[in-house]
């Protein structure tokens, strides 16, 4: 695919942020969209964005701020959605499937759409008509905080189209970023779902006072949850063991970064899930992605005992205490 491809970022959160500020290093001009007009001003005339890792300073004249979507999605070759799963819906609502036609897709958010039950290829797929050729999915293991620190990091860009994937990867690596590509879209995408469930159970356990040694053990039992389920869901040859999967659930389950690890942290403290949802003010996508999944996994039945116990937590009010001490007892 030509270099010339012009992209556009949806989101004004903290990793959209870091997603432009990596593609800044590689595209001489680039969209980027947020629905806050005062957020844009801002961005225009300080240089950075005063409400997720402001530390990260732009070049301007490279940005083509703006909070008219259809205007963005017409300029653009390829976009990559930064949006909460949750606010992906209203945030497409005035696009129609013929202004996605011939758009390359990517999907930053690692989350699934909430009622619609789909991760976000299906849904791009299903409710826009987008080819599965055409979506593609960016992972880590990757915080937003440590990109704005230009700490050494590692994404995965997984399409069915490996020309596509192999594009946007090298518009992202940088000295900073490493890239690799994938064809496994279905198992990344989950993959990345799953790891924020878990993220949120460490929290829990830690939030609970639960050591090292119990937080070992729940986390390999995370990655076996995840193995039993891509699988179930979408059976290909892949290596569990590789960063997209194994590095982004480590990450997510232990860095002081992680907001769903925080979110469970403030759960197994006693804070209503309001309560914590409110005093964070980031989405912890793990919240939504957790009912999901529990929802589809009574399809495919697959023994996921980590992922229940944060659902009943969550959305039963079992108390988390009873609830970690029955998961103990499963894990070994």
């Amino acid at each position: 695919m030509s270099a010339e491809k012009h992209i556009a970022v949806i989101g004004g959160g903290s990793w959209a942020t870091a997603i432009v500020k990596m593609l800044c290093n590689n595209c001489a001009s680039l969209s980027w969209w947020m629905r806050n007009d005062a957020t844009i001003d801002f961005i225009k005339k300080y240089h950075h964005n005063p409400n997720y890792i402001s530390s990260v300073e732009f070049d301007t004249n490279k940005l083509n701020l703006s909070a008219d979507l259809k205007a963005v999605v017409k300029k653009a070759d390829v976009i990559v959605l930064a949006v909460p799963s949750a606010f992906l819906k209203e945030a497409l609502s005035g696009i129609g499937p013929e202004e996605l036609k011939n758009k390359q897709m990517f999907s930053a958010i690692k989350g699934i759409v909430p009622e619609e039950n789909l991760i976000i290829g299906e849904f791009l797929n299903q409710m826009y008509k987008v080819s599965f050729s055409s979506i593609g999915v960016i992972t880590g293991p990757c915080h937003a905080e440590e990109v704005a620190m230009e700490k050494l990091s590692y994404l995965t860009v997984a399409s069915q189209n490996k020309d596509n994937a192999s594009f946007l990867a090298s518009k992202l690596a940088c000295r900073y970023i490493k890239t690799t590509v994938s064809d496994d879209i279905y198992g990344t995408e989950y993959s990345a779902v799953l790891k924020n469930v878990f993220a949120i159970a460490a929290g829990i356990c830690r939030g609970l006072g639960y050591g090292d040694n119990f937080q070992a053990v729940l986390i390999s039992g995370a990655i076996q949850e995840i193995k039993r389920f891509v699988d179930a869901v979408h059976p290909i040859d892949r290596d569990i063991k590789d960063s997209a999967y194994l590095g982004d659930l480590l990450v997510t389950a232990y860095s002081q970064f992680s907001r769903n690890r925080t979110f469970g942290n403030m759960i197994g403290k006693g804070y209503s899930v309001k309560s914590a949802q409110m005093e964070m003010n980031m989405v912890a996508e793990g919240f939504y992605g957790v009912k999901c999944v529990y929802e589809i996994n009574k399809k495919h039945k697959v023994e996921m005992p980590i992922t229940d116990a944060v659902y009943h937590i969550l959305y039963e009010k079992i108390s988390p205490a009873v609830e970690m001490r029955l998961l103990a007892d499963k894990l070994s």
